[in-house]
């Protein structure tokens, strides 16, 4: 097939090598014109996934329509922030027949709108089947050296579910199909804002206890918020739910638990976002999560805490006093 990956990150350029060895034809759109070429010449990500040779067939472009023209799918790899603007330079009459597969784990501010529904929104054209999502426990810097990983591809229309589940499926990169593309965005989403949180219990030099109840009481309110916006309430438990969130947690190659890691050691969110070259998505999201909570007349106590945090500077230790002093309730009423 002709795939194109939009966006260089660790992420995107360890997906288009993937695929590449999948033997499809494949082209990785970065937008940066200088950074676009520095890729070509020294056939590796220096800055997002050094030591990972680009295979020969692997094609570099700067040219965000040519890279998209005529592509059986495009995956877009861009940070939730700038999808919209990135798919508003690209004329539908050139993907009228492209699938289109969402890579990102976030929540559009201001429009609360996963990815999936961004497509929709700047292409109104596009039918169910033309929109998928791919999503899971599945660190680049693991991917890019064929670690065994594990992830969900998902579409409303079954076929093209599956026909994703094969682009993608090889003997280190196992494949699920599934029909609950609201689920799959939104587990990957706001595990994130979780994450953040289990950051700043490892930064504060909290225990195993205190991470186990995050993770565990985080998938609690993120299935209740996600089935408040029509998601299936299996997904939550499968690899973009609960299986994402324990990577996303407890890796040293999470950005969003990092995040979290040094806001728990004392430093301001600003002076972390500084330091940093990659994006959290947790950031963003965690406003997000907390206006479509409001939204949706749904109690998130966790993520309540971590938006308190990070943007109206509350004391980590304050905000777990909080939680743990909240009103009794019973473990299963979700």
């Amino acid at each position: 097939m002709n795939i194109a990956v939009l966006g260089a990150g660790a992420w995107g350029t360890t997906l288009a090598i993937l695929l590449t060895d999948n033997g499809h034809n494949v082209t990785l759109w970065e937008y940066n014109d200088a950074y676009s070429t520095l890729l070509e010449e020294k056939r590796e990500n220096m800055t997002y996934l050094p030591g990972i040779p680009f295979p020969a067939g692997l094609k570099i472009s700067n040219n965000l329509q040519e890279a998209s023209i005529g592509k059986d799918i495009i995956v877009t790899a861009i940070p939730t922030q700038f999808t919209r603007n990135s798919l508003q330079k690209i004329k539908f009459s050139d993907i009228k027949d492209t699938i289109l597969v969402s890579v990102s784990k976030g929540i559009e501010k201001n429009h609360l709108l996963t990815v999936s529904q961004i497509y929709k929104d700047v292409f109104p054209e596009l039918t169910d089947r033309q929109i998928g999502v791919l999503s899971g426990p599945s660190h680049a810097e693991e991917v890019s050296k064929k670690i065994p990983t594990t992830v969900v591809a998902a579409c409303k229309d079954h076929d093209t579910s599956k026909m994703i589940q094969n682009a993608f499926i090889n003997r280190y990169f196992r494949v699920y199909s599934s029909t609950d593309v609201i689920g799959v965005e939104l587990g990957g989403a706001f595990k994130n804002v979780i994450a953040i949180g289990a950051g700043i219990l490892d930064g504060m030099g909290m225990g195993d206890n205190t991470k186990a109840a995050i993770m565990t009481r985080g998938t609690a309110e993120i299935t209740r918020l996600g089935l408040a916006m029509g998601a299936k309430p299996h997904t939550f438990s499968g690899l973009s739910g609960m299986g994402d969130l324990i990577v996303t947690c407890m890796s040293r190659h999470s950005r969003n638990r990092y995040v979290g890691d040094q806001i728990g050691s004392g430093m301001k969110l600003k002076e972390v976002l500084a330091r940093m070259t990659a994006v959290a998505e947790g950031v963003e999201t965690s406003n997000s999560a907390m206006q479509l909570a409001i939204k949706y007349n749904v109690e998130v106590p966790i993520t309540t805490e971590v938006y308190r945090i990070l943007f109206e500077d509350k004391d980590p230790s304050q905000a777990i006093h909080d939680l743990m002093t909240r009103d009794k309730k019973e473990e299963y009423k979700i």
